[in-house]
């Protein structure tokens, strides 16, 4: 029998699939076959088909595998596989935080498995097929078989010390392991780009030349110094082309893909870091970390209250409760939540970018960054007339026409 928590879950799981499939749809009214007048000048009409085309397939790809995995989900609530599962780890252990890993790594390695197939079509199909894919089928399988390692090590360690907080802390679990998570996430933050990254690409400092004092040259002007500037070998996976900035205090780095550089004249390369240097100017970096630690603290919180209940567990079939199948249930309780801070953290980034480009514009040069980011866009298939109700939901970043509009109020300064 089912009981109204469970009624609950289902109904948020279904909402949350019915929501994104509609905000999906929205986003293919803006789908044409005729070049809008308000992207002449940025694709042709050759290259507009193909992005229109690109866009279709992937529309159609992520339709087909977010459902499947909507129907998997669906199936483990209804025929109680989640409890079948915690019968199963719970007969080979009575260690909590044991039980746990098994548990949580039996999920993660079934819903890898599951939707690998679909992880090498949209590699080595569509992405190849766009003339995007770079990666080899041995880069591939070893970026699987790395990412799986160190999601087990790292991931399997910090979940181990949560789970024993949890049975020890007592009522000051969530403060304890907010304290943890705030430390590890600092960390990351900080050593990242050092740590992980070389795991999975070169990372090479950048040599002198005319790009390197051309970037020394404007940091120094705004104040900004930074020794540590480095190529990235994107190129080994796809020929699109990023730049970001990542580290804190004497660990910031900024990097460059090489696709980037091969795109991009020096005076839009230093533009592009002139928008990212903005970003630590101007403390989003900061700002995005210590947002991302009260999202936590509140997640945690909020855990450790509705844990008290049995319901929890019960809910999913299992009438004793315990930490790993309660984290399961909350995880979906507290989706509706989680929709709303997204949405508020993506307002904000939005926000933080047309801050950075701001500085950006003001501080070297707007045309350099407009033509740069069009560039960006026609390398990369960029979707530029996006549904509105799609960039609130999904998007980070405000689509290309509106960073243009802004960058164009700073031509005859």
């Amino acid at each position: 029998m089912y009981s109204i928590l469970f009624i609950v879950i289902l109904v948020i799981i279904v909402a949350d699939f019915l929501i994104d499939r509609y905000v999906d749809f929205l986003n293919t009214t803006r789908w044409s076959d005729r070049l809008p007048d308000e992207v002449k000048g940025i694709y042709d009409e050759k290259k507009y088909a193909q992005q229109q085309a690109y866009q279709r397939e992937n529309h159609r790809f992520g339709l087909l595998t977010s459902t499947f995995n909507f129907v998997l989900v669906l199936g483990m609530l209804l025929l109680f596989g989640f409890a079948w599962l915690n019968s199963v780890v719970l007969g080979w252990t009575a260690s909590p935080v044991w039980a746990a890993l098994l548990f949580f790594g039996i999920l993660m390695m079934a819903a890898e498995v599951v939707n690998l197939p679909f992880a090498w079509y949209d590699t080595f199909v569509i992405e190849e097929k766009y003339g995007f894919n770079q990666s080899s089928v041995r880069t591939f399988v070893f970026d699987k078989l790395k990412g799986w390692a160190l999601t087990m090590v790292l991931g399997g360690a910090l979940m181990a010390l949560i789970v024993w907080l949890y049975g020890k802390a007592g009522s000051w679990f969530w403060v304890v392991a907010w304290a943890v998570l705030s430390g590890f996430s600092v960390f990351m933050a900080m050593f990242y780009s050092s740590l992980i990254v070389p795991l999975f690409n070169k990372q090479t400092p950048l040599g002198e030349g005319e790009l390197r004092t051309a970037i020394e040259e404007f940091s120094g002007k705004v104040g900004f110094k930074i020794d540590n500037i480095f190529v990235i070998d994107g190129s080994r996976r796809s020929s699109k082309a990023n730049a970001y900035f990542t580290g804190l205090g004497s660990k910031k780095r900024i990097v460059l893909y090489d696709t980037l550089i091969e795109e991009m004249t020096t005076e839009e390369l230093v533009a592009v870091l002139a928008h990212e240097i903005g970003h630590y100017r101007k403390r989003h970096v900061v700002q995005g970390l210590f947002l991302g630690i009260a999202q936590t603290g509140l997640l945690l919180f909020l855990f450790s209250v509705v844990m008290k209940s049995p319901a929890i567990s019960q809910a999913l079939g299992v009438e004793q409760p315990n930490f790993h199948i309660g984290m399961i249930a909350f995880s979906i309780l507290y989706s509706p939540l989680s929709m709303v801070t997204g949405l508020a953290m993506n307002r904000l980034s939005r926000k933080n970018e047309f801050e950075a480009d701001a500085f950006a514009a003001e501080n070297y040069s707007p045309t350099p960054l407009i033509t740069a980011l069009k560039k960006l866009s026609v390398k990369n298939l960029s979707n530029l007339t996006p549904h509105p109700v799609y960039v609130t939901f999904n998007y980070s970043h405000p689509p290309l026409l509106q960073r243009l509009e802004h960058l164009h109020k700073f031509e005859n300064r």
